[in-house]
């Protein structure tokens, strides 16, 4: 199958590919770069094309999806710099203590 061949994709996966992009798009990311976002989604969760053919009826382990758009860091700039700020105040009390 030549690169950019989705004929081993099925109905399914192509829609899904479809509808990240869209909303990859909705945020600001170039069309191109939104598709091929969203193939590489799919890839990631469907181990590629499922259309026919041996071993190819896997099931999708969803594990980019899981996370549901929710950035890396949790909490605002606020929440972790008080954080950051307790853990600096209990490490240096507890140097205090041992020495």
């Amino acid at each position: 199958m030549p690169r950019g061949d989705k004929s081993a994709y099925t109905a399914k996966q192509k829609r899904k590919a479809q509808h990240i992009a869209e909303s990859y798009e909705e945020r600001g990311v170039p069309h191109d770069e939104a598709l091929g976002r969203g193939w590489a989604t799919v890839n990631k969760e469907s181990g590629g094309g499922n259309l026919s053919g041996s071993g190819r009826g896997k099931p999708d382990t969803h594990v980019s999806s899981s996370r549901g758009g929710r950035a890396h860091k949790s909490g605002s700039f606020e929440q972790r710099s008080a954080a950051a700020r307790k853990g600096w105040d209990t490490r240096r009390a507890r140097a205090a203590g041992r020495a």
